[in-house]
């Protein structure tokens, strides 16, 4: 009977600990996409601007810049 009791006992700090575990991992998950994602929305921004300010032609779009310069440099 003792040892049912700690096997009982042992599988319910196990599972205390597991559930622990996870939600740490979830929370620095989380918090590492969502610096993730603000540097590249933030370099996109950034990307656009440079290209919108000194590389598009009259009447050209920003993406038909961008397009226009990949373009160009796979010749």
């Amino acid at each position: 009977m003792a040892k049912s009791k700690l096997v009982k006992a042992n599988e319910k700090i196990a599972e205390g600990v597991v559930e622990g575990y996870k939600k740490i991992e979830e929370s620095v998950v989380g918090g590492y996409k969502k610096i993730e994602e603000g540097v590249v929305n933030g370099y996109k921004k950034i990307e656009d601007k440079f290209v919108d300010n000194y590389l598009t032609k009259e009447g050209e779009t920003v993406e038909e810049a961008k397009k226009r310069l990949q373009q160009e440099t796979r010749l």
